[in-house]
């Protein structure tokens, strides 16, 4: 189910400035908005694109700069038609998880580092190691491809950490959004990326993406993998080249620290088409 409204401002082109960062503009969500997760051997990147925005928008609307808003609970639990029919693990819609936030909410849960820990910080931290996607595997991390694809998880109606589940219930510890919508064209981008904070985006990924280590990206050579979400932060220019500034769920290894950026104003693989955010 796609979100129904579409978001049509009406700022002027000449307001916006020629760079801006969501992490820098709110410094006090710094530690939600630069956070950069992994979906590990998982299919899940559209749970972490819509999950991390969703996040963002909380902290920058409520303060609440501690809470880290989980990724496993939309991977396992958003499907069927009120999730626009995802299915975990092999992949889904971030237009679907919007929706699912706002009728049944999203749990705390942090990563897998805290869910390997136990550390009690979280309802349902993430179940799915942390491996090197496309880079050679940083000292104690295995690369994804030694990994075993994962199955989606269980959904379950309680917390996986035992010890944050002593004192909180499941149902008590879901998170809602007000709305969920579409964001068309770049200036009603730029506008949601200034007044709300972070957009949700899917794009088509080519080989050359996977081999990304810097700089403004375009596409230029290789076959098409299929469709990728991640949340976008704000955008800039490099050397007169308009960009686009992402943060992918391939931990810190991969990029530019975790994050990436790619051409801003030509659809570049189709990074401007499919958008979506919503009230909190």
């Amino acid at each position: 189910m796609a979100p129904e409204n579409t978001i049509e401002h009406k700022l002027s082109a000449t307001a916006f400035p020629e760079a801006f960062d969501v992490r820098t503009q709110w410094p006090q969500c710094s530690a939600i908005s630069g956070r950069v997760r992994d979906q590990s051997s998982c299919g899940s990147c559209w749970t972490f694109g819509s999950t991390e925005a969703f996040n963002d928008r909380y902290c920058i609307s409520t303060g609440d700069s501690r809470t880290i808003f989980s990724a496993e609970d939309t991977n396992a639990c958003c499907s069927g038609r009120e999730c626009s029919f995802s299915m975990g693990c092999n992949g889904g819609q971030p237009s679907g998880a919007w929706n699912w936030f706002t009728k049944t909410g999203v749990s705390s849960g942090a990563d897998w580092a805290e869910y390997e820990a136990k550390d009690g910080s979280s309802c349902k931290p993430y179940s799915m190691v942390t491996c090197a996607h496309h880079v050679a595997p940083p000292a104690g991390m295995v690369a994804c491809d030694t990994v075993p694809s994962y199955s989606t998880p269980k959904c379950t109606s309680t917390c996986s950490d035992s010890v944050y589940g002593s004192t909180h219930t499941y149902a008590s510890d879901k998170h809602f959004a007000k709305s969920s919508y579409s964001v068309k064209g770049v200036e009603n981008m730029q506008t949601e990326l200034m007044l709300k904070g972070t957009l949700s985006v899917a794009f088509t990924v080519y080989d050359d993406f996977e081999l990304y280590t810097g700089g403004v990206y375009q596409h230029v050579t290789g076959k098409s993998l299929g469709g990728h979400a991640v949340k976008m932060v704000g955008w800039g220019v490099d050397n007169g080249t308009p960009y686009w500034t992402c943060v992918n769920s391939w931990n810190d290894s991969w990029g530019e620290k975790g994050t990436f950026r790619i051409l801003r104003g030509k659809d570049e693989c189709g990074i401007e088409g499919s958008v979506v955010a919503g009230d909190v």
